[in-house]
């Protein structure tokens, strides 16, 4: 897709949409890094992901590794993400400073990731990271050092969106049973208040949990122009636990208020067959559209072309889409769910809606008020100033290296 030249025309009369406040000095958080690292003695960390950026199916977890790992690698730090197979990609390679090495499948990287550490296959390490997204690799049951370990969000229900019923309740068991016991002395990290608040729930320890927001590509900026007719955007994977058929039906709803409403869904995935049948079951052909899999400067255009980004998922850690349009002046409707809480400032950057009655009133509020639009407009610029990566690998550097001293959490 080749950004949006092919429905936008210039804003009516719009002010200039600059930011509120300027981005942290990258180059001091990247010498705070490399100082930390040093007093806590780590020089060389190991990194284990379920999947590497480079994975057709990579999300926010995969962009939020690979950004940690960039900036301690600026920092001087020896960094190795080790993970799954990426189709038509080298078993390794070297991104940005930083070593990946993809070996094993998507089940079997768990034990061969965990059994590689152990045995020392890629050198020895100072410190360790593990990234549990879903199934864990049990890190307390084999790793000494410092570790930390990063929970994006507890699955709970997507479990039964996502697998069979007898893995669905495997996946289950080991979150909310078996993980919370096993990683009850682990320092964990995770992306928000809401997503914490879940984690205490299943039994994970206060005390032990940082919460570190994510951060954001300084390529999304305001700018550009916006589309000649009103536009909502639904950016992911076409997945079940992204729920797009709500955003669908809310869209026909809401073109009772705002006829000429359109509607352009951005990714790839397995729902995508099932949605264009719900497209045509509800003969909403003409102005419901797919983008497919866009390059990140397409992505920019999009999210400056649309009135208003939507998120309809049940469950996130935290709703990366929103805080990305967010940074390039676009409001978010978002459902009420832990993560979508914390990435939309009610009322200031964005609208959340509790149900899908809501979801569609709210849209086609946010679509006929241009006055509402405008102040979304402004504060999802302010919302969104407060966040950078460079900042996200400090926190997570300031965790890593408390565990390297003995120092207990919070931070």
């Amino acid at each position: 897709m080749a950004g949006c030249a092919a429905y936008c025309t210039p804003l009516p009369a719009p002010r200039t949409l600059t930011r509120t406040t300027p981005v942290t000095d990258t180059s001091e958080s990247i010498q705070k890094i490399g100082d930390l690292a040093a007093e806590a003695g780590i020089r060389r960390v190991h990194l284990l992901a379920w999947r590497d950026l480079d994975d057709v199916e990579a999300g926010g977890s995969e962009i939020h590794a690979a950004e940690v790992a960039r900036h301690w690698a600026e920092a001087g730090i020896e960094v190795l993400l080790r993970t799954s197979y990426a189709q038509g990609h080298p078993p390794r390679a070297r991104r940005d400073g930083y070593q990946v090495v993809r070996k094993a499948g998507r089940y079997l990287v768990f034990p061969r990731a965990a059994l590689a550490e152990v045995a020392h296959r890629y050198g020895r390490r100072d410190a360790l990271v593990e990234i549990w997204n879903g199934m864990p690799f049990f890190s307390p049951l084999w790793a000494t050092g410092p570790r930390v370990v990063f929970l994006h969000h507890v699955h709970a229900d997507m479990w039964k969106m996502v697998l069979p019923p007898n893995l669905a309740r495997i996946g289950d068991t080991v979150e909310s049973r078996i993980a919370p016991r096993l990683y009850r002395s682990s320092r964990m990290v995770t992306l928000s208040p809401s997503s914490k608040q879940e984690m205490l729930e299943i039994g994970f320890r206060d005390h032990l949990v940082d919460v570190v927001p994510p951060g954001l590509d300084p390529r999304f900026t305001p700018g550009g122009e916006r589309s000649a007719k009103p536009l909502v955007v639904g950016v992911g994977r076409l997945m079940p636990v992204k729920r797009f058929d709500r955003l669908i039906r809310a869209v026909v709803a809401a073109r009772r208020s705002a006829p000429d409403l359109e509607l352009l869904l951005v990714g790839t995935g397995a729902e995508k067959e099932a949605l264009e049948a719900l497209i045509s079951e509800l003969d909403a052909g003409a102005f419901v559209k797919f983008a497919g899999r866009v390059n990140d400067d397409e992505l920019v255009d999009i999210y400056r072309s649309a009135w208003v980004v939507a998120s309809t998922s049940v469950r996130e850690g935290w709703g990366m889409t929103l805080t990305e349009a967010a940074a390039c002046g676009t409001p978010a409707l978002a459902t009420r769910i832990a993560g979508h809480v914390d990435a939309v400032h009610e009322g200031v950057s964005g609208l959340l809606a509790d149900d899908d009655a809501e979801i569609a009133r709210l849209l086609a509020r946010i679509i006929t008020d241009a006055n509402l639009r405008q102040r979304l407009s402004d504060g999802a610029l302010s919302h969104a100033s407060r966040f950078n990566w460079a900042n996200t690998a400090t926190r997570i550097m300031e965790t890593l290296a408390d565990e390297a001293h003995g120092r207990p959490g919070l931070r």
